[in-house]
């Protein structure tokens, strides 16, 4: 038997290593690569010499903007409409009286059991404004604001339980795994400064929202666009300081080493996923000497840190005065002011069902109106000043509203007064970059039960959102599972609330 040629060899050599599984590893490969270019097109490690272009980078919106950035302002536990904003007199007549069948029938309540009262108000309305509108005495420093927002009472939602409601409104499902608001917004976008995050979350009233950090995380995105939980006390930023013994310099080179490493390892795989760490790490330098900076209030005067009511104690005296709610809204004027493409603020401590003084709506909600009204007000008229009002979209809202009947949980009733999650009638408003100020938009009927004109979705706001930072709510996708995945949802059904738009 003869020996085959060498070329011979090599070819049999060649045709043993294209197995199935070799084909398909380096197919994969191919296709990683691919989508690393389409995500980061512009990106260029800081190991090759040249210029870094972050896929952070600001990007041109698609359609002419009328907001640079946005404050969403979330009241996690959803407070009560019919308290605040919806003013109800004919309801104040069924107080106490036993409510409608046709309200109960067929219809799901988280708590509500048996035949529950009606729940009239406990508090006055006043008209405010240029526009008229009613307002609770609750809140009486947003009522000289009033004509700078435009006002939605005919929210709805289809969610009636907290974590799938706040889910839903802040990610376009209910269920966990999809990309937040603020995650879409900078992966349209980018974000204007490279030294910061472009989606930066601040919590305040003691615990996150039900639903967890998946209503500020990046999904089924890359994890680059995923929201930075920052703090007013302490360390702005969990495990951002260096470990003690390293200085600047030895960060430095620990993070080349790190970066040579990982551009290696995606030079042979593809996966964009390791050039969003590079991309995080470099981002986590840059902030150790930024976002202290940002976060420092010592810079702000007396003035504005009174009107905000930023300058109290950090403990909780007997009035329920908190000003962890007030500094974030002073940081949230920083840090849009700073380039800061989307900042959410979540206030915990809204879900008023009247089970304990910790819930009830006589004397706990009071309370909380107290920590948000002076520093809401204090954010508008400060964005306004600076002219930062006409480019920043501010949004305040719940998940969901609150019953017109008295939660009974059980059945029966304790000794404290609340209402029962809603999901067909709440209110939120929205000021600043294109919606035009003074406007009240849609009605619910006689009792707050029902939306009676003018019905918003959820998909709605989020496309009206969207729209105004200059992306198209429809074209905003991204694939995955097979489908082109949107934040108003892979089939698309929404409009834009055109009637609020400046």
């Amino acid at each position: 038997m003869t020996r085959p040629s060498t070329l011979s060899g090599n070819i049999e050599e060649a045709a043993r290593n294209v197995t199935r599984r070799a084909f398909l590893g380096n197919l994969g490969a191919s296709v990683g690569a691919m989508a690393f270019q389409t995500l980061f097109p512009v990106w260029a490690s800081a190991t090759e010499g040249g210029p870094i272009k972050s896929p952070m980078a600001p990007k041109i919106p698609p359609l002419p903007p009328r907001a640079k950035s946005v404050i969403y302002l979330h009241l996690a536990g959803s407070p009560s409409q019919l308290e605040l904003f919806d003013h109800k007199p004919i309801l104040q007549k069924y107080d106490g009286k036993t409510c409608p069948k046709e309200y109960l029938t067929g219809k799901r309540f988280a708590f509500i059991q048996g035949t529950p009262t009606m729940l009239g108000t406990h508090v006055n309305f006043q008209q405010h404004g240029e526009c008229g509108a009613w307002i609770s005495d609750l809140l009486p420093h947003f009522s000289e604001v009033v004509d700078d927002v435009a006002i939605l009472r005919s929210m709805t939602t289809d969610q009636f339980n907290h974590a799938p409601a706040q889910l839903y409104l802040h990610t376009g499902t209910p269920l966990l795994g999809g990309a937040s608001a603020g995650s879409w917004a900078t992966y349209g976008l980018g974000t204007l400064n490279q030294d910061l995050p472009g989606f930066v979350v601040l919590v305040s009233g003691g615990k996150t929202p039900s639903a967890g950090k998946s209503i500020w995380g990046s999904g089924f995105l890359p994890t680059l666009y995923q929201g930075v939980q920052c703090r007013s006390t302490g360390d702005p930023v969990l495990y951002l300081s260096d470990p003690k013994g390293m200085d600047r310099k030895g960060r430095r080179e620990t993070l080349d080493a790190l970066s040579a490493l990982n551009e290696m390892q995606a030079k042979a795989t593809g996966d964009p996923e390791i050039q969003t760490r590079i991309a995080q790490y470099e981002l986590a330098y840059r902030m150790q000497v930024s976002v202290p900076e940002v976060m420092d209030l010592k810079e702000e005067s007396k003035k504005t840190l009174d009107s905000y009511g930023a300058t109290l104690d950090r403990r909780l005296n007997q009035d329920g005065a908190d000003p962890t709610f007030a500094r974030n809204c002073l940081l949230a004027r920083r840090l849009v002011e700073k380039g800061v493409r989307f900042v959410q603020l979540y206030d915990w401590g809204w879900d008023h069902h009247g089970t304990s003084p910790g819930d009830d709506v006589i004397g706990h909600l009071p309370m909380k109106c107290k920590q948000v009204d002076r520093p809401i007000k204090a954010l508008l008229q400060d964005l306004k000043e600076r002219g930062l009002l006409d480019e920043t979209l501010v949004i305040w809202s719940g998940e969901f509203g609150r019953t017109p009947m008295r939660e009974n949980r059980g059945g029966s009733y304790g000794d404290y007064i609340g209402r029962d999650h809603h999901p067909h009638c709440f209110t939120l408003w929205m000021a600043g970059g294109g919606v035009k100020g003074g406007v009240q938009f849609g009605q619910t009927d006689d009792i707050g039960y029902y939306v009676a004109k003018d019905k918003v979705e959820v998909r709605d706001l989020q496309a009206t959102m969207l729209h105004l930072l200059g992306l198209d709510p429809w074209k905003l996708s991204f694939p995955f599972q097979g489908l082109d995945q949107r934040l108003i949802g892979p089939e698309g059904k929404a409009r834009i609330i055109r009637e609020i738009l400046s």
